[in-house]
């Protein structure tokens, strides 16, 4: 990834396509668990941040983040999740877990914070 001031080349440009240095480093620091963490799919916003709690018998109970809400949802309405580190990343083929929850939560986080651009290709 590119720092704070080779993202300067792009000029008034750059706030539009990577979170500045010091939230990127945050952001990699920030407690996860690759086990539990997962989308869920959600017939409001299409996908939620959740926390796996069990699984049984094709079953998944799953708790919404930021909420209380615990939810029994099927094994295949469940998507693994990204580490912080690739939140808002415009280079989507670096993630980890490159699913359709993954991509279009990430493509709504960048359009809520004006993250407008995204590479496309290598």
């Amino acid at each position: 990834m590119s720092t704070d001031a080779e993202m300067a080349t792009y000029g008034k440009a750059a706030i539009y396509l990577r979170k500045p240095e010091r939230e990127r480093i945050e952001a990699q620091s920030a407690p996860f668990d690759a086990k539990s963490a997962c989308y869920v799919a959600d017939s409001k916003e299409l996908y939620l941040k959740a926390t796996i709690l069990k699984k049984d018998g094709g079953k998944a109970t799953v708790k919404i983040l930021g909420t209380e809400d615990e939810r029994v949802v099927k094994e295949e309405d469940v998507s693994p999740m990204n580490p912080p580190k690739y939140d808002k990343i415009e280079d989507m083929a670096m993630m980890t877990h490159l699913n359709e929850a993954s991509v279009l939560y990430n493509l709504k986080e960048r359009y809520a914070a004006w993250m407008i651009y995204v590479k496309l290709f290598a």
